[in-house]
């Protein structure tokens, strides 16, 4: 049996904190800031942690993740 691979695109995309969460970064980041207010794109640049739904389906991909 072939070993596990971990999902590179996730690997990228998430980081595992001390306690085991997963980190993710917020969503509409990337261009139009001018239609955006300043408030808003201050809590865009901090990290969010995944919601547990979404862990259990990603934590699979990342299975040899540290």
């Amino acid at each position: 049996m072939p070993k596990m691979k971990t999902h590179r695109g996730s690997a990228k995309r998430f980081k595992k904190t001390g306690s085991g969460k997963l980190k993710r970064s917020h969503a509409y980041t990337s261009h139009m800031f001018a239609n955006k207010t300043q408030k808003q794109k201050r809590k865009l640049r901090k990290a969010a942690v995944v919601s547990k739904g979404d862990f259990k389906r990603i934590r699979h991909m990342l299975d040899n993740l540290r």
